[in-house]
């Protein structure tokens, strides 16, 4: 009998949680790889039946809103699209979590990543609940106007859910500053309320917080730094990155590898991977990032113009090639069994997350089986980006910004603290996928119960 068939039988408490939500099977993946690291605290012979009746609670989201969004394109066409927000925990503070724009979102979708959100926004310290929101609108290949007429229309069917103590969206996948500039615009038309912290992500010019956009990659950094040097005993100069995507969080991630002496050997978008075999230069960096984040172009027509090249159709995960250490910062279940299995025979020395659930539970179980790999979970590993935006709202309820300096030894000290938390959960034997899973469950049941929600 396999490891996934075991844990399955351990798991029979959530048998109908399966079988109401079958149809959502990224949700169900989430809830399954959370429950596997809290098996113990099932199994507790005191406390067990209390942490199972505490995590089924968890997984029903408190509120789930859905709505239309019309819109109209270019040719004056009048189009449709769905647009979901999930307020799924509210223990520990008001709904936090982002938006995405991509065609493949749904329900189950938004219920995975704001599931994930609730122990995310846990582990960073701050009075965060989880949330997370989205459409299925593609914003790729719509004009500036579409893309504005779209975000308005979006804005005046949710902006009536809102408010600093009660929900506060941020950006994700397809939600940018430029998106998030729209959406508080026509907030601030439709309530005649300025300044109020309702979203994060924005600009600097209008309540945004410094390094807010190089949050997340920065963290993922931040947190990897403290295990390769405590577990490995290591710096990471020298050490040879892969990275998936070429968005938010690979750019920043990608950044500050460099800037530690890294060598970061990999971008990637949907169509195929570029490799930089020796590294990527400064000017390699920069000439992506004009790429996708100002002509938001291709990485095949980058082909010629930078000193790596392009492999169509590849991945990160797909080129039989030595890694010390694997960022994917994509998207969810981009690493596969067969992927994990390479990493691992090529020596890998740590999988740390970028994207949310971007490892598949075959590959989890992968990486479990050698723990001797680092595996840190997004849940802690790419915190740093709502830690930054709690940061945001705090600026903004006080009328302040602050330095990038401040806000960046606030994001270090945050990562930093996750760290401990991860190792102190984990105990001796455990790991640091268990210890991230057990902190911010443990936070959030505990709270739970001293509010009389769970008992």
């Amino acid at each position: 009998m396999s490891t996934t068939t075991n844990h399955k039988n351990d798991l029979s408490f959530l048998n109908d949680l399966r079988s109401q939500y079958s149809h959502q099977p990224t949700f169900l993946q989430a809830v399954e790889e959370m429950a596997v690291g809290l098996m113990p605290l099932f199994q507790d012979p005191r406390e067990g039946e209390f942490y199972r009746r505490a995590f089924l609670s968890m997984a029903e989201p408190e509120r789930m809103i859905s709505f239309r969004v019309p819109w109209m394109d270019d040719s004056g066409k009048l189009q449709f699209n769905r647009g979901w927000r999930v307020e799924f925990n509210s223990v520990l503070g008001p709904y936090k979590g982002g938006l995405r724009f991509h065609p493949t979102v749904d329900d189950g979708i938004l219920k995975f990543l704001g599931f994930e959100q609730i122990f995310k926004n846990a582990l960073t310290g701050l009075p965060l609940g989880g949330g997370k929101g989205g459409s299925d609108f593609n914003p790729k290949g719509k004009s500036e106007a579409e893309v504005r007429r779209f975000c308005e229309s979006f804005m005046t069917e949710l902006y009536r859910y809102l408010h600093p103590s009660t929900d506060v969206p941020a950006g994700d996948i397809g939600v940018g500053g430029r998106e998030i500039g729209y959406m508080f615009g026509q907030y601030k038309r439709l309530t005649n309320k300025h300044g109020e912290g309702v979203l994060t992500g924005k600009s600097i010019l209008f309540g945004g917080s410094p390094l807010r956009p190089e949050a997340t990659g920065y963290g993922v950094v931040y947190i990897t730094k403290l295990a390769v040097e405590k577990r490995l005993d290591r710096c990471m100069d020298g050490m040879r990155c892969a990275a998936s995507g070429s968005g938010n969080v690979w750019m920043y991630c990608a950044e500050k590898l460099m800037s530690l002496g890294a060598k970061v050997l990999t971008a990637s978008d949907s169509n195929g991977v570029l490799l930089f075999e020796d590294g990527m230069t400064k000017e390699d960096w920069d000439t992506i990032v004009e790429c996708k984040q100002v002509q938001r172009g291709r990485l095949s027509s980058l082909e010629g113009k930078i000193s790596g090249r392009y492999i169509e159709k590849g991945t990160p995960w797909s080129l039989d090639i030595p890694y010390d250490l694997a960022f994917p910062c994509a998207t969810q279940n981009e690493i596969k069994k067969e992927d994990a299995e390479r990493l691992v025979k090529n020596g890998v020395l740590g999988v740390v997350e970028g994207a949310n659930l971007p490892t598949d539970l075959d590959a989890q179980e992968v990486l479990r089986a050698n723990p001797s790999i680092i595996y840190i979970p997004g849940k802690a590993s790419n915190a740093g980006g709502v830690a930054v935006s709690g940061m945001e709202m705090s600026q903004n309820a006080q009328r302040l910004t602050w330095t990038a300096e401040e806000v960046d030894e606030k994001l270090q000290n945050t990562m930093s603290n996750i760290y401990q938390q991860m190792e102190d959960a984990a105990g001796k034997e455990g790991t640091l996928e268990q210890g991230a899973n057990r902190a911010g469950f443990i936070k959030v049941a505990k709270a739970s119960k001293e509010l009389g929600w769970i008992y």
